[in-house]
């Protein structure tokens, strides 16, 4: 607390001495960190990342042992040509019940025109038709078979699709550009799902969150320009431009960390400015703002 207490002071004194006044609001800079998870559960066969490392967006950051789902994958290839060999079965009992009703067609078409000359009897006649309408039920029968296979097939390869993403999953893929901050596990390490892996964060743009108080708030948009200040070597200030990016609706009581007792019954409201870095910002390092 002394400590803080004092490097909020010292920041008061600095902005008196080198601006000429005091700024508008103080604040700390921070970052939009991201925390990377294991998407799968296995056994870590290579994280070679460390902490400081560039990491480009959609980059291979690691990758987890995917042999199990792998093997799941072959047997469900091997269920899915099990299916499609009955579906060539099926589809040949319908060619042969369709083949076989064309002849008995023909020979129907022939008893009639006999019936006709009277060297046929009806029985005939209804006998074939009979054998017909035999066909065509065993041609549906099979033909409901084919249904009930199709679906099986579709299970197989919806099944075989869960297991394509469960191995693309085992490829960590980095999802924001930026820089690592920090890392949680190391090769050879058992993961399982949603345990974090490494923190990421983007450190070309950074945030300054300050207080203000309600007097300042109608002044304040966002998407204003706002001069930024921070301290620089030898004692210097550097100036730097941002833009409100963030105004908060809700008033709190001022954080006790950067004010003192007395100040901290007032009620403010936070207020984030984006800053462009030129690597000089840092993550938790002070900053002013005049609007």
């Amino acid at each position: 607390m002394k400590y803080a207490l004092t490097v909020f002071l010292l920041i008061i004194m600095a902005g008196c001495s080198q601006n000429g006044r005091l700024s508008d609001a103080y604040g700390n800079f921070e970052s939009d960190e991201v925390i990377v998870s294991a998407e799968a559960n296995g056994k870590i066969l290579s994280l070679n990342i460390t902490e400081g490392m560039a990491l480009e967006k959609g980059q291979a950051a690691g990758h987890i042992d995917s042999v199990t789902l792998f093997l799941k994958q072959q047997q469900l290839l091997a269920q899915k040509e099990a299916v499609l060999s009955k579906l060539v079965n099926i589809e040949a009992q319908i060619k042969v019940q369709e083949q076989h009703k064309t002849n008995l067609l023909t020979d129907k078409r022939r008893i009639e025109s006999l019936l006709k000359e009277g060297a046929a009897t009806q029985k005939q006649l209804d006998d074939i038709s009979g054998s017909i309408d035999l066909t065509d039920a065993q041609t549906e029968s099979v033909k409901s078979q084919k249904v009930l296979v199709m679906s099986e097939k579709k299970v197989v390869e919806s099944q075989m699709d869960e297991v394509r993403e469960s191995i693309s999953r085992c490829t960590i893929i980095n999802p924001a550009g930026g820089t690592v901050l920090s890392k949680y596990a190391e090769n050879g390490e058992i993961t399982s799902y949603g345990k974090p892996l490494y923190k990421i964060a983007a450190l070309d743009t950074m945030t300054l969150k300050v207080y203000v108080d309600g007097s300042m708030l109608s002044g304040i948009i966002s998407g204003q320009e706002a001069e930024v200040v921070v301290d620089d070597e030898g004692g210097k200030i550097k100036r730097m431009k941002g833009w409100v990016s963030w105004v908060s609706s809700n008033a709190e009581f001022t954080p006790k960390v950067i004010q003192t007792r007395e100040e901290r019954v007032n009620l403010v409201y936070a207020v984030k400015i984006r800053v462009p870095n030129d690597g000089t910002l840092k993550i938790g390092m002070p900053g002013e703002v005049n609007f």
